[in-house]
């Protein structure tokens, strides 16, 4: 009995003591609890004052124009009743001057804006202004700079289909151009002969360049030295695996970029004059199959590797995604190809450590142990890009694989030249209410 009269006193005296604590306790105003946001509130006002354009252009009319009256109501017919505003407007100008700000017109729907008050603000642009990006030039301060797009006129392609080899080279040339301090259209196989030997087009450096083949599978091949026996040739084995394994060496000699846009690189040789009788198995006259013993004799070549009659092999991983460091530099160079693609043809990891070559640029993520676009650096000298993707190419991935390797910068103008930028300050407070 005395152990229930000592249960009921005691909830007796916690709920007198929850009741006199509630009755004193000083709440705080509901504002306080769940504030509002304002200097977000302010900068979407402004974002969308600014959709059609319409604030950029108020802004830098005269101070005495019907605009600003017509922008003052605009501006009350996006807020709520029981926010006060003052909108300031300011001319950004030079770094010459004495003042960065310069004062130009304000209004406001209140005398003062209240205890609490913030601030958003907004950055706009004379209409009449056009604002550049110059690219640094690759091999600008550390030589080279030649970017070689082979667009032999003497040379069918193969998987790029859709496409032809020449219509391809134009895209890159107009893409990539403004990024190399030369860019030369190699026009025919005898031309590509010419920088084989080390004899420049129109006095262009030669060392340190780039070459993009756009032909696809196949790769345009010189007649006469390039293609006799010993040289390009495998007579052993009826075979121009040697050719590839000569331009593998080409690129370890010049410390070239050699890049392939898709599929199973070196898998033909091309020359519509020497194999003018010659089809592969689909019809395509003018190039002669070297099947997967064409890039295995290049990686020998660009490896300095003794020549020797073998395969290579790719993998399917299928559907691939662009990598971080891709994604990152799509958005640098303002360059968006699908961010995902199929791949067939990807190079296994394995080429890593039998040919002395690091990964430098990711362009996919690896999938199960194979790269479907991945920039390769030689140990010596010499790189490589390979798109292993399936049939049609998208030069965009090229583009952007070069780019993300030589990583050139870009120079925006800026912003705050004297008289085409203005800066808009919307400062906001709340009236009435609790």
């Amino acid at each position: 009995m005395m152990r229930t009269i000592e249960v009921f006193i005691v909830i007796i005296i916690i709920t007198s003591a929850f009741l006199i604590s509630s009755f004193y306790a000083v709440l705080p105003q509901p504002r306080r609890v769940s504030p509002l946001n304002l200097r977000r509130i302010a900068l979407s006002t402004l974002q969308t004052l600014d959709a059609g354009y319409s604030l950029s252009e108020t802004v830098f009319k005269d101070e005495n124009d019907s605009a600003w009256e017509q922008l003052q109501i605009a501006l009350s017919a996006c807020l709520p009743p029981n926010l006060v505003y003052n909108l300031t407007v300011y001319e950004v100008q030079s770094g010459n001057e004495t003042e960065l700000y310069r004062y130009i017109k304000s209004f406001s729907n209140a005398q003062d804006l209240g205890v609490q008050s913030d601030a958003g603000a907004y950055l706009v642009a004379s209409s009449n202004v056009t604002f550049q990006v110059t690219p640094e030039k690759i091999g600008e301060h550390g030589g080279g700079g030649t970017l070689y797009i082979l667009n032999c006129s003497d040379s069918n392609g193969w998987w790029i289909t859709g496409y032809t080899g020449q219509s391809l080279a134009a895209d890159l040339y107009n893409l990539l151009s403004p990024y190399f301090q030369n860019t030369i259209m190699v026009q025919t196989t005898a031309q590509l002969g010419q920088i084989l030997n080390g004899t420049s087009l129109q006095g262009e450096t030669l060392q340190n360049a780039v070459v993009i083949n756009t032909v696809g599978e196949a790769v345009p091949i010189p007649s006469g030295y390039y293609a006799s026996s010993g040289v390009g040739y495998d007579s052993g084995h009826s075979s121009y695996a040697r050719y590839c394994y000569v331009l593998g060496q080409k690129v370890r000699t010049y410390n070239w970029t050699w890049a392939s846009i898709v599929g199973w690189p070196f898998y033909y040789v091309s020359n519509t004059g020497l194999f003018s009788s010659s089809q592969n198995s689909w019809g395509i006259y003018g190039m002669v199959m070297v099947s997967s013993y064409g890039l295995q004799a290049f990686l020998q070549g660009l490896d300095n590797q003794p020549y020797s009659y073998s395969t290579s092999s790719t993998g399917s991983p299928g559907v691939v995604y662009l990598s971080t460091q891709a994604q990152y530099y799509s958005n640098y160079y303002g360059i968006y190809p699908s961010p995902y693609q199929t791949s067939t043809r990807a190079l296994p990891s394995s080429i890593q450590t039998d040919f002395r070559l690091t990964v430098s640029t990711l362009i996919f993520n690896p999938v199960n142990n194979y790269y479907a676009g991945a920039v390769y650096r030689h140990a010596g000298t010499g790189a490589f890009l390979a798109l292993g993707l399936a049939r049609t190419p998208d030069i965009r991935l090229t583009a952007l694989g070069l780019l993300s390797y030589y990583k050139p910068r870009l120079y925006r103008s800026e912003y705050n030249a004297t008289g085409t930028s203005r800066l808009v300050v919307l400062q906001l407070g709340q009236v009435g209410g609790v």
